[in-house]
């Protein structure tokens, strides 16, 4: 088992790294486990798992098809768990899942159930920061960083509140609205890393709506890193295998960690016209 997820990140921070962690769908088909796998080879920073449900609202039509893969598949929670238990990655794993199937049966067991099957870090997307209490302590207590997401309409009071409470990382939205590929960095996403940076020193990083390379790197320069999901889970829908994806995720990595470099050593970098 790995470190614990924040002590993980906050070490590979401490090491110049931009952070980079690609999602995917849990069960969408056999052998789904190998593309953990080659996340991690491909230089994750850790790998998030959605446990797919059949009415995730904040998710785009891209996850929305890979959960509904994945359920038409005969995945279900425990099922996930018992391959997730046989996994070997040298990266910490966070499940997303929604509320509904956190709380079927009780927040400490979901978190137990988490934890002894090596699962480090958890992100419940649709439970309002007012209600995370318990879940909270649940989580505490079996180990498990239970990860809160930020919005860029926030007031700068539940901002320092969202990172206080956070573990692991904190998520900071691109945008409002549901997951998907998008085109541009809103300029309300970069005020939004910058201002996290400013309250915590807790490792932030963005999500919904990483659409490729150039985009991960634009965006991790205002904060620690990014999360990637729907983008790879279009190539997947369309066919690509662990290997496939293995080699998009590392061509995120060869970019952030040319923008780390940059970041250290601004002369370096190349200029506005190559």
């Amino acid at each position: 088992m790995t470190a614990p997820l924040e002590e993980f990140l906050r070490a590979r921070r401490a090491e110049g790294r931009r952070l980079l962690v690609p999602y995917v769908t849990a069960g969408i088909a056999p052998g789904w486990t190998d593309v953990v796998r080659a996340y991690a080879d491909a230089g994750a920073d850790a790998v998030e798992l959605g446990f797919p449900f059949s009415d995730p609202m904040l998710d785009g039509v891209t996850i929305q098809e890979a959960s509904d893969r994945a359920i038409a598949a005969g995945a279900t929670v425990r099922g996930i768990l018992r391959e997730v238990a046989a996994l070997d990655v040298a990266v910490p794993l966070v499940a997303m899942t929604y509320s509904n199937l956190v709380f079927q049966r009780s927040g400490a067991e979901f978190c137990a159930e988490l934890r002894a099957s090596g699962v480090g870090g958890l992100i419940v997307p649709d439970l309002p920061l007012e209600e995370v209490g318990e879940l909270a302590d649940a989580a505490a207590a079996e180990g498990v960083d239970l990860v809160l997401l930020a919005a860029p309409s926030s007031s700068r009071a539940r901002l320092r509140e969202v990172a206080e409470r956070s573990r692991g990382f904190v998520y900071a939205l691109t945008r409002m609205g549901t997951t998907g590929e998008r085109g541009e960095v809103p300029e309300a996403a970069a005020r939004l890393g910058r201002d996290l940076k400013e309250l915590t020193d807790r490792p932030v990083l963005f999500g919904f709506g990483v659409s490729n390379p150039a985009q991960a790197a634009d965006l991790a320069g205002h904060a620690d890193g990014v999360v990637v999901a729907s983008a790879l889970m279009r190539r997947l829908l369309d066919g690509a295998g662990a290997g496939e994806l293995g080699e998009y995720v590392a061509s995120i990595r060869r970019v952030l960690d040319q923008g780390a470099r940059w970041a250290v050593h601004p002369a370096t970098a190349p200029s506005p016209t190559t």
